[in-house]
């Protein structure tokens, strides 16, 4: 799927990403919902996130607390405090030690409440989004806090982008026990 570069193309990714995700894990069943991914998913990408997410809940709250970010950081810059994206101690070099700290954060979160929060953040994100211009979220140089980069690509990252991830692990895990 191309990244997207319009608003209707980010509602539209991000809508149509979340939904996918909510039909592929209510196809799962309860049962692969509630286990822990086998240890062979540690082994699946060198990527860090392959050895940190143990679970379905995992996953979601990962999206929950990068939606949270999103969010916080927009209307922190919106409000004219001016914030970075990421918070301190953390920049884009050392953000894999901050989704281990999220990580931790939630080990005591149920898989209920992990589903409600990615849900309700979702739609605070759609709406968020939806409160901006094609060209805000669009055009560089709009808010100088957004830097180099267009607000809608954060946005595309926190949702469709991120969505497409969590789908891909969702299947690796699902092919890992199909075998």
């Amino acid at each position: 799927m191309p990244r997207p570069s319009t608003k209707a193309d980010l509602v539209a990714s991000s809508s149509q990403q979340f939904e996918k995700l909510l039909t592929l894990i209510k196809n799962m069943g309860i049962e692969r919902q509630n286990a822990n991914f086998p240890e062979a998913i540690a082994l699946a990408g060198k990527e860090a996130h392959w050895g940190r997410d143990k679970n379905l809940r995992d996953v979601l709250i990962h999206l929950y607390e990068w939606h949270q970010l999103l969010s916080r950081w927009i209307k922190a810059n919106r409000g004219g405090e001016h914030r970075p994206f990421l918070p301190e101690p953390y920049n884009w070099k050392t953000y894999s030690a901050m989704n281990v700290e999220l990580w931790k954060k939630h080990q005591g979160t149920s898989l209920g409440e992990a589903k409600r929060l990615f849900s309700s953040s979702h739609q605070e994100i759609m709406s968020l989004i939806n409160s901006f211009s094609d060209d805000e979220l669009f055009s560089k140089g709009v808010f100088d806090w957004t830097g180099t980069t267009t607000l809608g690509s954060y946005c595309a990252s926190a949702t469709s982008s991120h969505y497409d991830w969590a789908l891909k692990k969702l299947k690796k895990y699902i092919k890992l026990l199909e075998g």
